[in-house]
């Protein structure tokens, strides 16, 4: 005699290894979606968090080079992936952020469609949704590195090569990394040492970042250019401060922090808002 539960347990276990198909999302209801599994489902963005071009300061070559690249792409030409890299706090993701408003400013339908590292090997069946879509897409995945054994690189050479298939021509990938090569460089010398052919070994995952047409380093900011980040947000939102205590002020807070960097500007000026009574977002 069969069992009813275990019939329904089995059921249940088949629809998890293989997950219905994903509805057609709306994706003329918003221009910023998050990609996620278990369900597969693009999750529309209402209010995307990000502050606006003008204010990224200390990264301006960086901020057109990658300005014109999406440019060119929601345009319709030819453009390339790009990979931000470099030290923390610098404004890597921000400045994908605040481009992709820019651009869409401009009158472009361009969406962005923001992709966790954790999930990387869904990568393939998310492709398969944009390219049937009538949008162009900028798939961002922020933080993106990789550690020893780590298998998920291989996915993302999907998104970069695309396999027999290419790339979807309504795709575009970027994404930000402290990482140069995507991996520690312990990892890379490990692989060096202990491969039976090293520079096979290294080659495979080294060349993984050759692939981005577009790296754009980013780099620590020298005190100037982290006095004028605030400069740039105490004007932007209206707030009047003594130059001689503001740079006092602003000095003492990344001593503090042992670091200067376009984060630590903004959480500088956001406490100096908050004492003066001024709501920012």
């Amino acid at each position: 005699m069969s069992d009813p539960a275990l019939l329904t347990r089995i059921a249940e276990a088949l629809e998890r290894m293989a997950p219905a198909a994903l509805d057609a999302p709306d994706l003329a209801g918003a221009d910023a979606f998050v990609w996620h599994t278990a369900p597969d489902r693009l999750e529309p963005v209402p209010v995307v968090s990000r502050i606006d071009l003008s204010l990224l300061v200390g990264i301006d070559r960086t901020r057109d080079t990658l300005l014109q690249n999406t440019r060119q792409f929601a345009a319709g030409h030819a453009a390339n992936n790009a990979l931000l890299w470099g030290a923390r706090g610098m404004g890597k993701s921000s400045v994908v952020k605040a481009v992709h408003a820019a651009i869409v400013a401009e009158g472009h339908p361009l969406k962005i469609v923001e992709l966790q590292r954790e999930d990387l090997p869904s990568v393939s069946r998310l492709l398969n949704i944009l390219r049937a879509a009538p949008f162009r897409f900028l798939l961002f995945c922020d933080d993106l590195s990789f550690s020893h054994d780590d298998q998920h690189y291989k996915s993302l050479k999907a998104v970069l090569d695309g396999g027999i298939e290419g790339r979807p021509e309504n795709v575009l990938f970027y994404a930000t990394s402290n990482r140069r090569h995507l991996m520690p460089r312990d990892m890379i010398e490990n692989e060096r040492s202990s491969s039976i052919s090293p520079s096979e070994a290294v080659e495979e995952k080294v060349s993984l970042s050759d692939r981005f047409g577009l790296w754009l380093g980013f780099h620590p900011c020298s005190q100037d250019e982290y006095l004028a980040m605030i400069d740039g947000y105490c004007a932007a939102y209206g707030l009047s401060v003594d130059p001689e205590r503001l740079r006092a002020e602003a000095i003492e807070w990344q001593a503090t922090r042992g670091a200067r960097s376009g984060r630590v500007a903004w959480q500088f000026f956001t406490d100096l808002a908050g004492r003066q009574g001024i709501r920012v977002t």
